[in-house]
């Protein structure tokens, strides 16, 4: 017996995640959206999981372009994340007005203050349910410091101690 769909995106809302933004580039056209749902796979070789709404606008163009870049959002970034979840109504383009972007290996592409961006090409994919999984072998890694941002209760929030802060304070 299935639970109801609306119990299980409640009960969801409870399990807090890292905010990612989710780039892509190629024959398709360069695309980007807030995600979620990104976990490691393996480190040998380094793969993701990216997990995508199959009617998302850009789930095509990344199977398309063959190509995904994870930019690991800051604490900084929560209106970046909202403007490219859809929340602020503007186009692909306007998109990546937000924030300053550059190319890795790939030609995805990467917010440069990101906690940390994975370029890399698709592997594989599944189907499953209303979601592709999208493996994504990385080719290309950058980090910097600072705080993160997590989805929790459906808002982005904040993580991670100041820089003067001491351990266990």
């Amino acid at each position: 017996m299935s639970i109801p769909r609306q119990q299980f995106r409640d009960a969801m809302a409870q399990l807090g995640a890292a905010v990612n933004i989710v780039t892509s580039a190629g024959t398709a056209g360069v695309t980007g959206m807030t995600a979620s749902a990104v976990c490691s796979v393996s480190d040998d070789p380094p793969m993701l999981a990216v997990c995508v709404n199959r009617s998302s606008r850009s789930n095509p163009l990344f199977k398309e372009n063959g190509v995904i870049c994870v930019n690991t959002l800051a604490s900084s970034h929560a209106e970046i994340a909202s403007v490219f979840a859809g929340s602020t109504g503007c186009t692909i383009e306007k998109r990546f007005e937000c924030g300053a972007w550059e190319r890795l290996a790939t030609g995805s592409p990467i917010l440069q203050d990101a906690l940390a961006s994975f370029d890399g090409r698709i592997t594989d994919l599944v189907e499953k349910g209303t979601h592709t999984v999208f493996f994504v072998e990385v080719e290309a890694v950058r980090q910097s410091t600072g705080n993160g941002l997590v989805h929790f209760r459906r808002n982005f929030c904040p993580i991670g101690k100041a820089a003067n802060e001491s351990p266990g304070s």
